[in-house]
C-alpha cells in the first residue's frame, strides 16, 4: 500500500462515513454515552474528520509536497 492510497483512504472516509453508512446506523436502540447510536455517529465523526486531515497533512509534509 502506498502513500498515495492511504491519502486517498483518509480524504473519502469521512465522506463515506457520514453519507454512504448513514442508512445502516440510523438507529435509536443501541444508547452509546447516554445519546442514540445516530447522535453518536455523528459526534464520532465530528472528532475523527479533523483527525483524519492532521494524517493527510503529515504524510504530505513528510514528502515534501507542501511548499
Amino acid at each position: 500500500m502506498g502513500k498515495k492510497f492511504i491519502l486517498i483512504v483518509l480524504i473519502v472516509l469521512p465522506f463515506i462515513s457520514q453519507l454512504v453508512v448513514l442508512p445502516f446506523v440510523n438507529r435509536i436502540d443501541p444508547i452509546v454515552l447516554g445519546l442514540p447510536f445516530l447522535q453518536f455517529w455523528f459526534f464520532l465523526w465530528i472528532v475523527l474528520t479533523p483527525l483524519c486531515t492532521l494524517a493527510i497533512y503529515r504524510i504530505q509534509k513528510a514528502e515534501g509536497s507542501l511548499d
